[in-house]
């Protein structure tokens, strides 16, 4: 039996998330309306690590704000609008973000995506680089840990608390981040450890309550969005356009067709299709 194979059986006998029946139409759609977090939620939200971006790498790497391309700017919008309704329809509050195969831009829509639904001034965010095999996260964003700083690996391995390794950028006070600065070896055991279950129950317990984004590798690399599936509501994949091939995309498929698959985010297209932008969510 292959490894992922054993990662399916694994994941299978372990606790699921199925999305909810649809409800019956009549009379059309029901209106979702946002419903703004309590004012005693926000008052007493915890603040935690603060930390200053520099804007030019930023800029460099393409992450809002820096983004100026109406038309990136206009997709990761629509982005953002679709997954919210896709996350409240649902009652859904954390997903994982992933690719077929590396450099299909999974990384940046993680993040530009996080800070996008942290502009939304009803919505709260966490993002987690969880990508134990090659974190990019914190180099996307110019943070390193020359000064000691503490990541989720650190974590994991019991060498930091919760706090240590939680950061706010600043302007952005609805969003927090957890980077990572090593690499390991065991990755999909510590994804499984009581440790990981721990950090998820205490992301899950913020107030007020937050969208979770889990960075992770691409599905077809190793068997960690398999082995940690059943903590998150829902995938999101990420495509790139004459990167990946039409066998990756398959197998991706074949891996994630037990989760709840809440949409393909198309990278580096070439369309000038206004309808289309420049990525969708189903």
């Amino acid at each position: 039996m292959s490894i992922i194979e054993e990662a399916v059986r694994k994941t299978a006998e372990r606790y699921h998330r199925p999305a909810p029946p649809e409800q019956p139409a009549s009379g059309g759609r029901p209106r979702l309306r946002r419903v703004p977090p309590p004012a005693t939620e926000t008052a007493n939200v915890r603040r935690f690590q603060p930390v200053t971006l520099d804007r030019a790498v930023l800029d460099d790497n393409s992450i809002l704000p820096q983004i100026t391309d109406p038309g990136a700017l206009r997709g990761y919008k629509i982005l953002r609008t679709r997954m919210l309704r896709r996350l409240e329809a649902n009652q859904w509050h954390s997903f994982a973000v992933t690719g077929a195969t590396p450099g299909e831009g999974k990384t940046l829509t993680s993040i530009n995506l996080a800070m996008a639904l942290a502009q939304d001034p009803n919505t709260w965010v966490f993002l987690v680089d969880l990508d134990l095999h090659r974190p990019k996260v914190a180099s996307y964003l110019g943070l390193n840990n020359s000064l000691g700083e503490r990541g989720l690996t650190d974590y994991l391995l019991g060498d930091a608390t919760f706090e240590q390794i939680m950061y706010t950028p600043a302007g952005m006070d609805r969003l927090a981040i957890i980077p990572n600065f090593q690499t390991v070896a065991n990755a999909s055991e510590l994804l499984t450890s009581p440790r990981m279950d721990e950090l998820v129950q205490t992301l899950e317990a913020e107030t007020p309550r937050r969208v979770v984004i889990f960075d992770m590798p691409p599905v077809l690399a190793s068997d960690d969005v398999l082995a940690f599936s059943p903590q998150v509501d829902g995938m999101l994949l990420v495509v790139a356009e004459g990167m990946t091939n039409r066998d990756a995309l398959k197998g991706a498929k074949a891996l994630l067709q037990e989760m709840n698959l809440l949409g393909v985010v198309l990278n580096r297209s070439e369309a000038q299709d206004e309808g289309a932008y420049y990525s969708y969510a189903r």
